[in-house]
């Protein structure tokens, strides 16, 4: 019990205050009931002091009235002996003095008051008695003064005065007692003022300046102040509280400056992602597929993401199979070529962003990205992303975006190259039907009127040198015809939409039903993006290579090769095993050479005819694709 209440104290402080005022008042109540009760009982010792003293005079009045009524001897003088008695017994028994006798907190004053009154009773009454009925009955006679009277009043009276002693020596008990009880309350009261005021100001006061103190400086600005008084009491649990709201603060402080600053790092982040963004698409929508451009947006995507290497694939024609466009990956520092560990069907499996693992034993962590439009997907763009790195939302996004616009940049760049393809091949059928309507019309003409001149001759017998010549410019005129009549069907032949390669294989299945001889081709352009004017050239010198083979080889086999190497060149070899080139050839004969030979200067490349080893003829043509080229001045109208 003591343990506890030795806690409750230690844990309150205003119950350890409330207990120093309650002592405090309770010792006044106490020092003033006491005042009180004991001034009480001393005015009722007064009276009755006073009214014993009454007695002791009233007895010597008797003794001397009862002198005076022996010496004088009339009726008057001894009624007022009689007066004088009654009155002394009226006093003797006043209800003051009788609660004397039945007092139990003084009983030496009740047996003496007894004492008294029993004299009174038993002795000196009756003596008082004997001498009055005696004196009455010899009235105007002389009495015999009473000797013994005085005696017994005087020794009365020393009863009276020991009573009265007595009582006066219990008044003056009662009032050290009251001193007593006043001096040591108002000692009481002194020392639990002192503790208390000692308790105010250790427990109370300095703690309340303390913690003033520390809020004005926690005011000012110094978050990392702190209160020393912590104690279990309430001025102790409200510097526990202080000191955790001032440590809240602090946390909350520091937590807003590294929130401000994450804001910061985020808006520069952004800022940076929306540079990378805008100068990204700026690039792939004014440049052309090509490797250079999406190297340099390969880059720039590292040190922004800071993540690995990467590469962009793009989708060949038909939709299974992707080629590298542009790849950051370098073996020298270690990097895996993707392709080994992946093909081109897990490639392209996933139509939305995905981080995976691939190779043998998951090696590599690859994010892959689709690369598409509306309309169709052209390709996917992979990335590195290292073990310990975790990409974040806003790297995802800003993934997402940069692959919405390179598809949307891939798919306008190719759907522009359509459009020129179709308006260079509206402006070539407008050129075939110009020439078939003018040079090929004027070509039938003279067909015809060699014809007519050729039979007159004959009716005429006009033979000789001039039979010679007519059938040398009629089989001129044939084959300009012939080369008209291809020309034209090359001007109106159209590259389909899924490219060159197609294209190519449905004219190699063409001639290989016109001359009824097997043509096989072979196409190797992986990663390679040609223009449509390239594309055009390549279609037509393939075609007019293929019509002399089908024209004047008499080969039993012939095929196609189309190569992109490792030297960024394109090389078009086309193989026969007919007769081959002879060293002189009539002149109509080299028409469709020179024409090869012109489109290969347009493009800024080679054209050579060999003879194969093994019989036949080999034509190879090869050129850089993409490069700035002059035009022959009749080439803006043909060619282009």
């Amino acid at each position: 019990m003591k343990k506890i209440l030795s806690t409750i104290f230690e844990h309150s402080l205003l119950l350890r205050l409330g207990v120093a005022m309650s002592t405090i008042t309770l010792l006044g109540v106490i020092s003033m009931a006491s005042s009180i009760i004991i001034a009480g009982i001393t005015q009722g010792s007064a009276a009755t002091i006073n009214q014993t003293g009454t007695l002791r005079m009233q007895s010597y009045r008797i003794a001397s009235l009862v002198q005076l009524a022996q010496s004088q001897n009339t009726a008057a003088n001894w009624e007022n002996v009689e007066t004088g008695i009654e009155r002394f017994e009226h006093t003797l028994y006043d209800p003051k003095l009788l609660g004397i006798s039945v007092s139990k907190m003084n009983a030496n004053s009740a047996i003496s008051y007894r004492i008294i009154a029993s004299d009174w009773q038993t002795q000196l009454k009756p003596r008082l008695a004997d001498i009055l009925q005696h004196g009455r009955t010899t009235l105007q006679h002389p009495v015999q003064k009473n000797i013994q009277l005085l005696d017994d009043i005087n020794s009365f009276v020393t009863k009276i005065d020991g009573l009265v002693h007595l009582l006066t020596l219990q008044a003056e008990n009662r009032i050290t007692l009251l001193s007593t009880i006043l001096g040591i309350a108002l000692f009481l009261i002194l020392i639990v003022v002192s503790v208390t005021m000692y308790v105010v100001y250790t427990d109370v006061l300095i703690p309340l300046r303390e913690l003033l103190t520390c809020t004005e400086n926690f005011g000012r600005g110094d978050l990392d102040v702190r209160t020393l008084h912590t104690s279990d009491d309430e001025l102790g649990r409200l510097g526990e509280a202080f000191n955790s709201m001032a440590e809240d603060m602090s946390k909350l402080y520091h937590n807003l400056e590294a929130r401000v600053a994450e804001k910061t790092a985020d808006l520069e982040r952004s800022n940076r992602s929306l540079e990378l963004l805008y100068h990204s698409i700026a690039r792939i929508y004014d440049a052309p597929v090509e490797q250079n451009t999406y190297i340099t947006l390969l880059k720039d995507l590292e040190q922004v993401l800071g993540i690995g290497h990467g590469a962009t694939c793009l989708i060949e024609n038909d939709s299974s199979k992707a080629v590298i466009l542009a790849s950051t990956l370098n073996p020298k520092e270690g990097d895996v070529n993707l392709c080994k560990l992946q093909n081109c069907s897990e490639c392209l499996q996933s139509e939305t962003l995905s981080l995976r693992r691939i190779g043998k034993h998951g090696e590599k962590r690859i994010l892959s990205v689709p690369l598409q439009d509306i309309d169709r997907r052209y390709g996917v763009l992979q990335i590195e992303v290292p073990e310990s790195k975790t990409l974040e939302d806003w790297q995802t996004q800003l993934l997402e975006a940069l692959s919405r616009h390179i598809g949307i940049a891939i798919g306008t760049a190719k759907r522009a190259e359509q459009s020129r393809r179709l308006s260079l091949l509206e402006e070539r059928g407008v050129i075939a039907r110009e020439l078939h309507d003018s040079l090929a019309q004027s070509l039938s003409y003279m067909k015809i009127q060699v014809s007519r001149l050729q039979g007159v001759m004959a009716q005429h017998n006009l033979a000789g040198d001039a039979d010679t010549i007519l059938h040398e410019l009629r089989e001129g005129l044939n084959g300009a015809y012939r080369e008209l009549r291809e020309l034209l069907t090359t001007f109106r032949l159209k590259i389909e939409g899924n490219g060159l390669v197609p294209t190519l294989e449905k004219s190699v299945t063409e001639f290989a039903a016109r001359g009824e001889i097997p043509i096989t081709i072979e196409t190797r352009l992986d990663g390679c993006q040609l223009s449509a004017n390239e594309e055009i050239h390549i279609m037509q010198i393939v075609r007019e290579a293929l019509a002399n083979v089908v024209h004047h080889s008499n080969a039993a086999h012939a095929s196609v090769m189309i190569e992109h190497g490792a030297d960024d060149m394109v090389s078009v070899i086309i193989d026969d095993d007919g007769v081959g080139i002879a060293a002189k050839q009539p002149e109509t004969h080299h028409y469709g050479m020179s024409i090869m030979q012109e489109r290969a200067r347009s493009l800024g490349g080679t054209f050579h005819v060999q003879t194969r080893p093994a019989g036949g003829t080999r034509i190879i043509f090869r050129f850089h694709p993409g490069t700035r080229r002059h035009l022959h001045p009749l080439q803006g109208t043909l060619a282009t």
